[in-house]
């Protein structure tokens, strides 16, 4: 049976990859974007995940195409990069509010439907950065640090209601963000990672599918690297 599935940020990158995988297995996909197109065969509704007007606008509009959310994939976010001296007050609060409150918000708006149905399945995308740290990255790191402590408190708060929270830590993947890194970069970064390469983002897209199943039913709170071995000791 088709399921409703909101994945925000699925336009391109691993919220993509994660769409489509949704899409191939039958469930009724939408995905949230900032102006761009959605994907053929999956509805687009614009929404950021700062606003919380828009987050609700975005909900309303998918729950009368598809039905209420019953997988939300909570996948939006930003980086702005800098080291610790040189960020200013409003980067680091700008990162926060999209990773780390904008999960808030859908996760909140979300569950309001699945708490009626007695059925959900959240699956937040963090980072191995969340664990790690990264130099330059204070503020992402602590956002996706945020979410595992966020959606681990939705794990003891939803479960008696049969509705799981669950994080994916993705390494480095293979996006056109990293296709343009110099070769040197690559190799310094791929010698950190045990498999020698980075992840293809269907790979992130077969863990979130997997979270989301019923094969996966009994899985709440749990962090799942998809990284290659490069967080172990995490």
């Amino acid at each position: 049976m088709a399921r409703s599935v909101l994945v925000t940020g699925g336009n391109r990158g691993i919220g993509l990859a994660i769409a489509r995988a949704f899409a191939d297995q039958g469930d009724k996909v939408a995905v949230t974007h900032r102006g761009s197109n959605a994907p053929d065969g999956m509805l687009g509704v614009t929404c950021d995940v700062t606003d919380p007007e828009q987050v609700d606008a975005a909900f309303a509009e998918v729950e009368e195409a598809h039905g209420p959310v019953e997988i939300l994939v909570s996948n939006a976010g930003i980086t702005d990069d800098t080291l610790l001296l040189r960020m200013s007050e409003e980067q680091f609060t700008r990162v926060l509010d999209a990773n780390l409150t904008g999960s808030f918000r859908v996760a909140k708006r979300a569950t309001r439907c699945m708490l009626r149905k007695r059925w959900g399945r959240l699956v937040f995308i963090s980072s191995v950065v969340g664990l790690s740290g990264s130099a330059g990255q204070a503020n992402y790191a602590a956002s996706k640090a945020g979410v595992v402590g966020f959606a681990r408190s939705l794990a003891h708060e939803l479960g008696s209601r049969n509705i799981t929270s669950n994080v994916i830590n993705p390494g480095f993947v293979a996006t056109e963000m990293t296709a343009v890194l110099p070769d040197e970069r690559k190799q310094e970064t791929l010698g950190q990672v045990p498999l020698g390469r980075y992840a293809d983002t269907t790979e992130v897209a077969a863990a979130a599918t997997f979270l989301a199943s019923d094969a996966a039913s009994y899985i709440t709170g749990a962090v799942l690297p998809v990284d290659g071995g490069l967080g172990m000791g995490h």
